[in-house]
């Protein structure tokens, strides 16, 4: 095989206990992926490829390579070779606190494989030292453990979490380690946002201010049309993403359960009370959390083996990844940004997929359980989110897929004789800390046209339809039901009462009346014939 593509050429090693660490030489190839150029892997990558840890390969890796000048792309960020830590375990965790910020999965799993004695020496080696410290700190935070140190006595304090890096709370002190505990969550679940300037940006936007400012001038019975529309369209679409067509009266009521999102403090019963609603007809379906294992995706057509997409936590590990979510709703979710808050707890809930049935929606609705809780949307108006996602639905599942493409690789599992997956690794790590960077980008762009296109598009149709409905009692006395009946018409023909509704349903209207409504309507719903309203 060609030198370029070999994965291990040892350039630096050490002792832990009897086991000789290596570390990495440039590659061209590491784990499957291809770096932009040779280079020689670093922090996170390095410490993954060097102990063999088991764990999904963060979204983007580093390497350092032979060139001065630093390169970015898809998965990779090469560093110059002034960058390249000594090839140690403290030099690689190191680097990956400076450069890369926290991978809390890939940290723990480390740290279980290190082991306590190795903290323990590199601590002592610098114990003022801020790297050090941040290292001492989250072994401990992370596996329950106090290692065989005193306590700091020097050192200035520092933040756990680099703010500028990643998004994080204010928190709370830590004086064992003269640090700054400022991590969005607890060690049941914390997942992680870096900051971009895709994010940046939609904070600055401040669309919570639009919101309002959209429907400061609306009046009072417009808008109350108007939220019980959005309502209405986001509970129908809630179902239509999980390709279900259910009695009107299913969607009905789950759009009040989602009307009253927020009012709510989540718990088990809570999850469990929404998820009656949603599954209504519960004689075929399980409630309550799993108690197998489970997954998305389909089966073999001949084997009925599982092929998944995603596979879910282990039923053991629900109870503690629930209460993971349940404290990071009542503490962090109501400490950083409302929108990144709420992808982390929704996204989150879906990958851990707690029950048989019901989860997407359930996701879904914890996105709106956020946004009301922290009154980010205006009263009594419900962001059609679920109508957005539907819009680009492609997208929203490339999001979901990124980080189970990265997680299947290392779930060790086996099909069951009834079509099932029975997992036979340690997962619960991967659903309590993962990268929910790409899901805030992508829920941010859903809420941000939810505002500033369905909300004053729906509120415009109305009363465009109010106009619309004036005019038709100036030329007929009709009921309401009529009214909506020869508007549908007209909006599916382009503004023209066909022949045959002319001849059957509106046979009583002379020619002259025909002719007067059908001008009102191009009239008044002109840019809606390209647009198209959007209560239809």
């Amino acid at each position: 095989m060609a030198m370029e593509i070999q994965i291990h050429k040892q350039v630096g090693f050490f002792m832990n206990g009897e086991r000789q660490i290596q570390f990495s030489g440039p590659v061209m190839f590491f784990h499957e992926r291809v770096l932009p150029e040779r280079g020689v892997p670093a922090g996170y990558a390095a410490l993954i490829d060097a102990y063999g840890l088991s764990v999904p390969l963060p979204r983007t890796l580093s390497a350092t390579g032979e060139r001065h000048r630093t390169r970015g792309e898809t998965g990779w960020r090469i560093l110059t070779p002034r960058h390249a830590p000594p090839a140690t375990l403290e030099g690689h965790l190191t680097f990956a606190l400076k450069y890369e910020g926290l991978d809390l999965a890939v940290l723990k799993r480390l740290f279980k494989a290190v082991g306590a004695r190795s903290i323990e020496t590199l601590v002592k080696a610098t114990p003022t030292g801020t790297y050090a410290r941040r290292i001492w700190f989250l072994y401990e935070w992370l596996l329950g453990e106090r290692l065989n140190l005193p306590d700091a006595e020097k050192g200035t304090y520092t933040q756990v979490v680099d703010p500028k890096r990643q998004f994080a709370v204010k928190g709370q002190t830590s004086p064992r380690h003269r640090l700054w505990n400022n991590l969005p969550g607890t060690a049941a679940f914390c997942p992680m946002a870096f900051r971009t300037p895709k994010l940046d940006a939609f904070i600055q936007m401040d669309l919570s201010d639009r919101a309002r400012a959209a429907v400061a001038a609306v009046p009072r019975d417009l808008l109350a049309r108007t939220a019980a529309f959005l309502l209405l369209n986001d509970s129908k679409s809630s179902y239509a993403i999980e390709g279900e067509r259910p009695p009107q009266d299913r969607i009905q009521r789950w759009g009040r359960a989602i009307g009253e999102a927020g009012r709510h403090p989540l718990s088990l019963d809570e999850l469990l009370r929404l998820q009656k609603i949603v599954i209504g007809d519960a004689r075929f379906v399980k409630l309550g959390l799993r108690e197998e294992g489970g997954f998305v995706g389909e089966h073999d057509r001949e084997t009925r083996i599982p092929l998944p997409d995603h596979i879910s936590a282990r039923p053991e590990d629900l109870p503690a990844l629930i209460e993971g979510l349940i404290a990071f709703d009542r503490g962090a979710a109501g400490a950083m940004d409302a929108v990144i808050a709420a992808a982390i707890l929704a996204f989150g809930f879906v990958y851990v997929h707690p029950f048989v049935d019901g989860n997407g929606r359930l996701h879904r609705y914890l996105i709106h359980h956020v946004l009301a809780g922290r009154g980010f949307h205006p009263t009594g108006v419900v962001f059609p989110v679920s109508s957005a996602i539907l819009g680009q639905i492609d997208r929203y599942r490339a999001v979901l897929e990124d980080h189970s493409k990265r997680l299947l690789p290392v779930i060790d599992w086996a099909p069951t004789t009834d079509g099932n997956v029975e997992v036979r690794s340690d997962t619960g790590d991967f659903y309590r800390f993962f990268d929910a960077t790409a899901h805030a980008e992508f829920l941010y762009e859903c809420v941000q046209k939810t505002i500033e296109e369905d909300l004053p598009r729906e509120t415009e149709f109305l009363a465009r339809y109010d106009r619309f409905r004036a005019v038709v009692g100036t030329v007929a006395d009709m009921p309401e039901r009529t009214i909506d009946l020869i508007f549908r018409f007209l909006h599916q023909n382009s503004g023209r009462l066909s022949g045959r509704a002319r001849s059957r349903e509106f046979s009583e209207l002379a020619d002259a009346e025909v002719n007067a409504l059908e001008v009102a309507y191009r009239r008044i719903f002109e840019r809606e014939q390209t647009e198209g309203p959007a209560s239809l």
